[in-house]
């Protein structure tokens, strides 16, 4: 089995490390600069709470190099996703799946869906459809990421916590290829359950997204400080009630109610979003996948959102006088 990392940058690096040190496929990065260096070089560090290890990777920066792939994770962030769309053609053979190992609303996520949105684009993450066409729906695992790590220098991951990887078949089956999928992230220490609905799970983790992130980026709160402050509580809840009336006229159920899953955010502690990160570090920041795509399904679905709205507005200014959104 074949399976290319693209994006190994934190979590790419993690999931690539850990395929490299214990799986069974051959597995190969792809990346760039000063990362990319320091893997070629010395190969790739992970640290975690059991010690440091290093493995050695094959990475490079390009995929002609490497040739058609049994699987490839696509771990880079959603707004990226259009300007690497020709660099990963050469990966892509006829049975080629494409795993999208990223937060927010997935590309591909009407593809089989069922009932009147089935086959429908959601303009946010795929402008014009482009995703949709260049790589094609049908080689799409729906995933969804509960591991949290950082790039301590080149070349070394720091693995944080969480080693989840639900997935899923968009059209909810248990197919050959995800069982195959499965099984060698399991071998390499990685828990990947699949989910017979993926965009139930998908639904869970955006829900947090969508709201925390943007008000940590406006107020600079950690997921405890938003969680147990008052206002910001409340905007977050008011942001989530709206999201899950969306989704539950898509057909998804969620496991937990509002407050449980604000009550999980803030158990997490003093962390700083992944917007905030971005933010901080004058990095393109993840508005439309974690946000914009929310308000357009809204309006999809009838679904007033002036919370969304609201929060919407105010983080695409911050981000755009940042120089962190082009929109």
């Amino acid at each position: 089995m074949k399976i290319c990392v693209f994006g190994a940058g934190a979590i790419g690096g993690y999931i690539g490390a850990r395929l490299a040190e214990k799986g069974e496929a051959d597995v190969s990065l792809v990346a760039r600069g000063p990362h990319l260096a320091a893997m070629r070089e010395k190969g790739l560090t992970l640290r975690t709470k059991d010690g440091e290890t290093s493995v050695k990777v094959a990475a490079t920066d390009d995929a002609a190099a490497l040739g058609p792939q049994d699987f490839v994770i696509l771990s880079l962030k959603a707004h990226s996703v259009p300007g690497v769309l020709d660099a990963m053609k050469p990966l892509l053979g006829p049975d080629t799946a494409i795993v999208t190992a990223q937060n927010g609303m997935p590309w591909w996520y009407f593809y089989k869906h069922g009932g009147e949105h089935d086959g429908r684009r959601v303009d946010a993450v795929d402008p014009g459809g482009r995703i949709w066409a260049a790589l094609g729906p049908e080689r799409a695992i729906g995933c969804v990421v509960y591991i949290a790590a950082e790039i301590d220098a080149p070349g070394v991951i720091h693995h944080v916590e969480g080693e989840r990887l639900p997935l899923g078949e968009p059209s909810g089956e248990k197919s050959e290829r995800l069982t195959a999928l499965s099984r060698a992230l399991v071998v390499a220490g990685i828990r990947a359950p699949i989910r017979p609905d993926i965009r139930n799970d998908i639904w869970v983790k955006l829900w947090g997204n969508l709201s925390f992130n943007p008000i940590s980026a406006l107020t600079g709160g950690t997921l405890e400080e938003i969680a147990r402050d008052e206002g910001t509580r409340a905007v977050a809840r008011a942001m989530m009630v709206e999201a899950e009336t969306i989704a539950s006229r898509l057909g998804v159920k969620f496991p937990i109610d509002v407050d449980k899953r604000i009550a999980g955010a803030e158990q997490v502690g003093a962390h700083k979003t992944s917007m905030l990160q971005d933010l901080e570090l004058g990095r393109p920041m993840e508005i439309d996948a974690l946000v914009t795509a929310v308000q357009e399904l809204g309006a999809l679905t009838g679904t007033p959102t002036p919370a969304i709205d609201l929060v919407l507005a105010l983080v695409r200014q911050r981000a755009r006088i940042a120089g962190c959104y082009a929109g």
